[in-house]
């Protein structure tokens, strides 16, 4: 029954997961607004839960650690999302390519759409009791 309720819960826990990630890496943009030379970067959510659930369309290479001793795809991480840089909307003089205004509705819009994958989680959780309470 377990393992049922953990299928039926994969694609939203996949989806959080990456959620997840991307409020980091747009938290991390915000934190070094002021850091000389630091790059804005950020995930393209389609294509990482695409790559994440399995449904990737030909694109990049795709490279696997076969020991442990093998080091890591540049811009690897645990979710299998290809970490970009954003491009720069306005030169800075310092080489910092962090826009406030973006980042902050980045960041807006992904809690917006983290918080309504909550919402769904929660009602399947209600519509499963409903079901175990008859």
């Amino acid at each position: 029954m377990i393992s049922r309720i953990d299928q039926e819960l994969s694609f939203e826990q996949t989806a959080l997961n990456l959620r997840a990630y991307r409020q980091e890496l747009l938290a991390s943009n915000i934190a070094n607004a002021d850091t000389p030379q630091y790059k804005a970067r950020d995930i393209d959510f389609k294509a990482a839960l695409n790559g994440a659930l399995g449904k990737t369309q030909g694109g990049a290479l795709e490279l696997r650690r076969t020991a442990a001793g093998h080091l890591a795809a540049p811009g690897a991480n645990q979710y299998g999302a290809a970490v970009q840089y954003r491009s720069e909307a306005q030169g800075s003089v310092d080489g910092n390519t962090v826009s406030m205004d973006v980042e902050r509705a980045a960041f807006a819009e992904n809690a917006i759409q983290m918080e309504a994958m909550l919402t769904f989680v929660n009602g399947h959780f209600k519509t499963l009791a409903s079901a175990i309470q008859g």
